[in-house]
């Protein structure tokens, strides 16, 4: 009886023990969140300060201050990563470029973020720029930068900080199409994630770090290969496909984390509207044994930052002028939310296509061709500011208009149709045609079976053999989104047109009050 007692003893001493070794961290990150410095509305869209007061609105930097103070304030152990795209998609860009986007992370006081595709969306000057000013790692793994003198120094593939008495090795990752997608210029070459995560891991554990994170802004398709083809990754934060992941909501792509080959993948969602708080305890081994947590909605439970509001209507004051003045009206909301339009004919691509088609049409232009990815808010009903405009169409693009073979056109739809299984910006809303596609055909095989052309007061087929004159934006007519059919110096073309958001005010103002519509002018087989 004695012997079976010490025994008990000696048995709860060691679980005691390995209890003591275990770590726990909390991880706390954003991803996508794109200049949303101020509120949101539920179309991801700028929120009114009556709306705000009356609680219907989102997100904002100044509930982040306050969640993220929180957060810590319960966590053992914590950090705070950014899985990419701080960058594009508000006035505040549009303005400051980078400088409030790097003067509030370092209020939040982030360990680490991954470069987003959009961080380089006008070139690695500005994002240079940005790192030098935030007073934390910059990260991108799978991208040669060897040859881009303002970056060599400043960004590294991974990094390793102390937290608790813990180390923890932190790796970066951005989209191997980024050279598509946004405007990193000829010296930085992409590559496929997964050697790059592996080399790192590699690095790492050599070193003897055995608490890896990823952090990845390469979509949730891209994390779940990522995790099944590496070993010794223990976490991985997304960003890039704006994926909400949840254990309690039915509108949640996967669980909060996505588990794969032993991997935690988590994300949340886009535009501060959650903070991810991810809670994992490491054993003494760096294996993880339990990783629980949920992303926290920024609704008006919690509690906006006064400093920080008073910081965010200082810079807000140079926008005001703009942004304020009520150029149209719309009979009902227009929807542009990226999981419809980024797969389907959406209202929003309609009337930015119309908008386009109608702005040069007494040029001769017969067809326009936008990309989905250049879409990145609704539009609510009523009164239409031009800082709404301006959050659906934030790039500063130009319209382009060009003569292309009637084949060029199926190409371009072809390339369009052809990554809508990872829900991607390439997908084309259209004016002045009509088309069909296939997904059960590979992409790139045919999956545009029919292309029909205006004509009159109908619609005839496409004749391949046909030049006709399309109208896109910039950045799509230079090749943006795999769109390399429209560009080269032999299209006869220009531009330099009007900005494709001026464009777009004065034809919801020439149609006002706007009422948004789908005609079926893109179908599924």
């Amino acid at each position: 009886m004695i012997t079976r007692f010490l025994t008990s003893v000696a048995a709860l001493g060691l679980t005691a023990g390995m209890a003591a070794a275990d770590y726990k961290l909390t991880i706390l990150h954003t991803n996508d969140f794109h200049s949303r410095f101020e509120p949101i509305n539920k179309y991801d869209s700028g929120c009114s300060a009556e709306d705000n007061a009356e609680g219907k609105c989102f997100g904002g930097s100044a509930r982040l201050v306050t969640a993220v103070n929180d957060a810590r304030a319960r966590a053992e152990n914590s950090i705070l990563v950014d899985g990419g795209d701080q960058f594009q998609g508000s006035l505040f860009y549009t303005y400051y470029k980078g400088k409030v986007a790097a003067e509030f992370m370092n209020k939040l006081g982030y360990d680490a973020m991954t470069v987003g595709n959009h961080e380089f969306d006008d070139g690695p000057e500005v994002l240079a720029g940005f790192i030098d000013t935030v007073d934390f790692p910059v990260l991108m793994s799978n991208a040669n930068i060897e040859n881009e003198e303002l970056l060599t120094d400043r960004i590294k593939k991974s990094t390793v900080i102390e937290v608790g008495g813990e180390k923890i090795g932190l790796i970066g990752l951005t989209p191997e199409d980024t050279d598509e997608l946004a405007s990193p210029g000829p010296n930085v070459v992409f590559s496929d994630p997964v050697p790059a995560v592996q080399s790192e891991v590699d690095k790492l554990t050599g070193e003897g770090i055995n608490k890896i994170i990823v952090l990845s802004h390469s979509g949730y398709g891209v994390d779940q290969r990522v995790a099944q083809e590496t070993t010794g990754v223990d976490v991985i934060v997304g960003g890039h496909s704006n994926t909400y992941l949840s254990n309690t909501s039915d509108k949640a792509a996967g669980p909060y984390p996505t588990v794969v080959n032993g991997v935690q993948i988590v994300q949340a969602y886009a535009y501060g509207k959650f903070l991810g708080e991810l809670n994992v305890t490491f054993d003494d081994d760096g294996n993880v044994v339990q990783a629980v947590g949920e992303p926290l909605i920024m609704d008006n439970t919690v509690t906006e930052d006064q400093a920080a509001l008073d910081r965010i209507a200082e810079l807000a004051k140079p926008l005001d002028e703009i942004r304020n003045k009520v150029v149209a009206n719309a009979a009902a909301p227009i929807e542009g939310d990226r999981s419809i339009c980024r797969v389907q004919e959406c209202e929003m691509g309609n009337l930015v296509a119309d908008a386009m088609l109608a702005r040069v049409a007494d040029q001769g232009v017969q067809i326009a061709i936008a990309n989905s990815g250049g879409l990145r808010a609704s539009i609510d009903a009523g009164d239409v500011t031009m800082g709404e405009v301006l959050t659906v169409l934030p790039f500063q693009n130009t319209l382009s208009t060009f003569e292309i073979s009637g084949q060029g056109i199926i190409d371009a739809l072809e390339n369009g149709v052809s990554q809508v299984e990872e829900v991607k910006g390439r997908f084309p809303q259209v004016a002045g045609l009509k088309f069909t596609w296939d997904p059960s055909v590979a992409p790139n095989e045919g999956r545009v079976t029919e292309v029909m052309v205006a004509e009159g007061d109908g619609y005839v087929p496409i004749d391949p053999a046909k030049t006709y004159l399309v109208v896109t934006n910039n950045y799509v007519r230079n090749g943006g989104d795999g769109y390399k059919m429209f560009s080269g110096e032999d299209k006869n073309a220009y531009d330099f047109g009007p900005d494709l958001a001026d464009v777009t005010a004065e034809y919801l103002a020439a149609n006002a009050p706007y009422t948004p519509y789908l005609d079926g002018r893109i179908q599924q087989k």
